[in-house]
């Protein structure tokens, strides 16, 4: 019998477990070695996991109720029918008959004790089938995981399953976002050679499924506003709290994204409430302040921060983002392939890394080409970077601190988040989908995604018993 039919409503006269049991014994009877290997092993894995799916399926029925009334969180609900459902189970899927409840008022759909009392996950996955179900789409697209779960054998949901799942789990993670990220910085341990702490953010592009592109692109043409990006593509928001140790060396990263949203608002908010929580357990930690320079991450890494009572810490310009703008100063005065410009670059960048107070020489290096270069907006642009930013460009001071220079983890976060998943050819998003993966992949590259899943599964689960004389009826095995 394939996988897709085992039930628990109406055996066949030989269960899945007796078939596997005689495979077994006839494998066993004889030293005769298989015809081919891989067929065996591909069969002997369908028979398992047909038994095992039996099994499982045996046990959730268990958890049905068959009386007159049941109450559930203490309401009083009335049967109104027994039919049967397919669940998927880790194994596969498999049908039950079970009864359904109703308040009887108007407008409300009957509920399931069986659904309630085992956790059922949006009343057709097990919650173990949901987890690896959930942990595929994270990482792969609905339709890789549909191939790679078919290849494995045991359940095998299609690809517009496993699409709305992800969006499922996150609507009720952001009904309790705020509770849940708090119950998750509560369960951890800040490691013990810990040293400093440091925060980033940074932005990525995401195409956006909205119908408009060309539309807005052209109204914000009309308004005289420069929109940043192809058409159709919005800022995706990334921060990252990261943990390293006296030595400099990265222990430890708090990933988050949230998708477009105005100002990055719920992004902040997350990455402070995880810096708060951070420093309440060590106070004694050396707060780092990463970012490049655009003026918007720096205004709420300082004053924003400021505002939300975290005080102290030392800001500073990422170096790449800072070698990129040196870089290109050095292009637009002596060209970009010339051995002239490779030559300047590579002594200026020593010395923005490696020299105490290194930054004023870069500036004067720089103004030196204004001046030869009036015309050149790229030299003056490039120029006014450096001066409003040479406060936070102490490389060499900060790095003999063991303290990290470059914001290379949010720029990773930027491409593992969003990038890998999000930016595949032909893909444009909805702001829930794309939160729905940006959610459960910032949970996965926390090491977070266990937890997580831990809590979304609680609230699958009500609590359902009988009234006093009230008496559930046996279920029929048979």
């Amino acid at each position: 019998m394939p996988v897709s039919q085992i039930s628990v409503l109406s055996p066949s006269p030989e269960s899945a477990w007796e078939r596997l049991e005689k495979f077994l014994h006839e494998r066993r009877s004889t030293s005769v070695p298989v015809d081919d290997p891989e067929s065996f092993e591909r069969q002997l894995h369908t028979l398992f996991t047909a038994a095992e799916a039996e099994v499982i399926g045996e046990e959730l029925a268990k958890f049905d109720l068959d009386a007159p009334v049941v109450e559930i969180d203490g309401v009083p609900h009335r049967r109104v029918l027994r039919s049967t459902e397919t669940y998927m189970t880790s194994a596969g899927p498999v049908r039950i008959e079970r009864s359904l409840y109703s308040t009887r008022q108007e407008g409300e759909r009957a509920v399931c004790p069986l659904e309630l009392r085992a956790g059922v996950v949006e009343g057709f996955w097990t919650p173990r089938a949901a987890q690896q179900a959930t942990w595929m789409v994270t990482h792969l697209t609905p339709q890789e995981a549909e191939e790679g779960l078919a290849r494995m054998g045991g359940m095998q949901p299609s690809r517009s399953i496993l699409d709305r799942l992800p969006k499922q789990l996150s609507e009720r993670w952001e009904v309790q976002r705020q509770e849940f990220e708090t119950r998750l910085r509560a369960a951890e341990t800040i490691p013990d050679e810990a040293a400093s702490v440091a925060v980033s953010l940074d932005g990525v592009m995401v195409p956006m499924k909205d119908g408009q592109r060309q539309e807005k692109r052209r109204q914000a043409a009309e308004e005289g506003k420069h929109q940043r990006g192809p058409a159709g593509h919005r800022e995706a928001g990334c921060a990252t709290l990261t943990f390293y140790d006296e030595d400099g060396d990265r222990l430890r990263t708090v990933r988050m994204g949230r998708m477009p949203e105005p100002k990055k608002a719920s992004l902040k908010s997350m990455l402070a409430e995880e810096l708060k929580a951070v420093l309440r357990q060590r106070p004694d930690l050396e707060l780092v302040k990463l970012a490049d320079g655009a003026r918007d991450n720096w205004t709420y890494l300082g004053e924003g921060l400021l505002g939300e009572g975290l005080r102290g810490g030392k800001e500073l310009v990422d170096f790449f983002h800072a070698a990129e703008q040196l870089h290109a100063g050095l292009a637009a005065a002596y060209g970009e392939t010339s051995s002239e410009c490779q030559s300047q670059f590579a002594k200026l960048r020593h010395v923005l890394r490696h020299e105490i107070g290194g930054v004023k020489k870069v500036i004067r290096a720089l103004v030196h080409l204004r001046d030869e270069h009036r015309r050149s907006r790229k030299i003056a642009r490039v120029l006014g970077y450096f001066r409003r930013n040479r406060h936070r460009m102490a490389y060499a001071e900060l790095a003999f601190e063991g303290l990290p220079i470059g914001s290379g983890v949010t720029e990773a976060a930027c491409k593992t988040l969003v990038t890998q998943r999000m930016k595949r050819s032909g893909m444009r998003w909805r702001h829930d989908g794309g939160q729905a993966i940006l959610t459960l992949r910032a949970l996965a590259q926390s090491e977070r995604f266990d937890r997580g899943w831990a809590l979304l599964r609680a609230t699958y689960k009500h609590e359902v018993t009988l009234p006093a004389k009230v008496i559930a009826l046996p279920r029929r095995l048979t």
